[in-house]
């Protein structure tokens, strides 16, 4: 695997994680929901890191666009998945288990098939 497509992912990674606390940050603590303002500014860094890890997804991958967009598509459902059942203690039904298997899936069609 190439290392732009690593540093791709760590930055995916990242600004997905930081997207899920700040949206829903609101439902697990007071000062989330009441400084939505503050909160939007983090738009400004997460959305950096959204461009590096396209940027660095696409060089990775030789210029091609798609790969970039499912690799994003693809850890954003993880990480949404992992973060639900940390903080919400929500489970996975059978719909949503079959879901985020297809989401790997994507991501491995993406890292694997030449």
């Amino acid at each position: 695997m190439k290392l732009n497509i690593i540093i791709g992912i760590l930055c995916f990674t990242m600004a997905q994680t930081m997207t899920w606390f700040q949206l829903n940050g609101q439902f697990l603590w007071n000062w989330f929901k009441d400084h939505p303002f503050l909160l939007a500014l983090l738009g400004v860094p997460i959305s950096y890191l959204y461009m590096w890890a396209t940027k660095f997804t696409v060089d990775g991958f030789n210029g091609t666009m798609w790969p970039a967009r499912f690799m994003g598509f693809g850890i954003g459902i993880l990480i949404y998945g992992l973060l639900v059942g940390i903080f919400f203690n929500e489970v996975f039904q059978v719909k949503t288990l079959i879901s985020i298997i297809l989401a790997v899936s994507i991501l491995a069609i993406q890292i694997y098939w030449k």
